[in-house]
């Protein structure tokens, strides 16, 4: 009798769907993003799932909104994922200046 799933070796898409401590590897569901303000073009870095909202520090304009989980970047806002905060098992750390 065959199982019609392999439980040794999942696809990457059903470890996206599990809960973060059920993986095979646990890892975590959030993430840091750095956004780039569109009026003055400052980067400023933005948490996935911010509680609060989140302003540009030069202009003050909105960056983004919380939501009940992760927070909603504003219309025209530009975004990539900031690695820096993370290690090889993607566990998050702040490096001391």
């Amino acid at each position: 009798m065959t199982l019609a799933v392999d439980l040794i070796n999942p696809s990457h898409e059903q470890q996206q769907n599990c809960h973060k401590l059920k993986r095979l590897v646990q890892s975590p569901n959030s993430f840091f993003m750095d956004v780039k303000c569109p009026g003055c073009f400052a980067i400023t870095t933005v948490f996935s799932h911010a509680q609060s909202v989140v302003l540009c520090g030069s202009c003050a304009q909105v960056l983004s909104q919380p939501t009940g989980g992760k927070a909603r970047l504003a219309v025209g806002m530009y975004l990539r994922m900031d690695f820096s905060h993370t290690n090889l098992l993607g566990c998050s750390f702040r490096r001391k200046a």
